[in-house]
């Protein structure tokens, strides 16, 4: 018995973008059991995975988008609506939908969870201690989806709040994606490391997950952080997500919490 609901149907190969690929994709498989609004969405994430509009760059009109999928307007707004609430969109009153780049204020530090016990936010500082080219650990290679023996790029940094250092990261990013990458670039860098990877290197960070839990300090974190060693730090394991889901960082992160604690919201 063939759905009432408008909103799911099997797919035509017009609901896809001009190159056709899109419609392929969608045309097997389980897509066509997806809400209309979902499939629209998922090849407005193919568009931006293959960079047709670059971070800070603005995306079609629903009106050209609907056209473009040949469906209603209503339902590229409902894909864009999700894509909005991931942050992966921003839409600006009057002026239309944005790609979302990680040098607008409000996506800036969206990962960064650390929230001072008193007053407000303060910038975070940031100095390199070291970016180098290794072979990648297994545990690393397992969480960015590489081979034994892939190459990565290691960076290791101490962000400081009021000059006081605060988070000690070491963070592992694929090499075949990074080509190019070493201290002397990220030492001219003054925005926000995330800002860098897109204008640099075309990687956009959409989505994390993370693990936390205590550890005791041990003697390099102590030096880095200056506290003794044995100090009860939080560790924040991070793998940070592109579009279609493909790991592009892994990242641990050792917090100091005398003057700072972990914060998030859940509705």
């Amino acid at each position: 018995m063939a759905s009432s609901d408008p909103s799911v149907r099997a797919p035509r190969a017009s609901d896809a973008s001009a190159s056709g690929a899109p419609a392929r994709a969608l045309a097997t498989g389980g897509a066509a059991f997806s809400p209309l609004y979902r499939q629209i969405k998922d090849l407005l994430v193919q568009s931006l995975d293959r960079g047709e509009w670059k971070p800070g760059e603005s995306i079609p009109s629903e009106l050209e988008l609907a056209a473009r999928f040949q469906v209603s307007q209503g339902t590229v707004r409902k894909a864009i609506d999700e894509l909005a609430a991931e942050s992966v969109l921003l839409r600006r009153q009057g002026k239309g939908t944005f790609v979302a780049t990680h040098n607008e204020a409000r996506v800036r530090y969206r990962f960064l969870r650390l929230a001072p016990d008193e007053g407000e936010p303060a910038p975070a500082q940031s100095r390199i201690l070291e970016c180098r080219r290794v072979r990648a650990p297994q545990d690393v290679a397992r969480s960015l989806e590489l081979r034994a023996g892939d190459s990565a790029v290691l960076i290791r940094r101490v962000l400081s709040f009021g000059d006081i250092p605060t988070v000690f990261d070491e963070i592992w990013l694929p090499g075949a994606l990074f080509r190019g990458l070493t201290q002397e670039r990220l030492a001219r860098n003054e925005g926000p490391l995330y800002a860098f990877f897109e204008a640099g290197f075309g990687v956009s960070m959409i989505r994390a997950d993370e693990k936390l839990r205590a550890v005791a300090a041990e003697p390099l974190t102590a030096d880095v952080l200056q506290v003794p060693v044995g100090t009860p730090l939080m560790q924040v394991d991070r793998v940070s997500f592109t579009y279609g889901g493909r790991p592009v960082e892994f990242r641990r992160g050792l917090y100091r919490t005398d003057r700072h604690h972990y914060r998030n919201s859940m509705n």
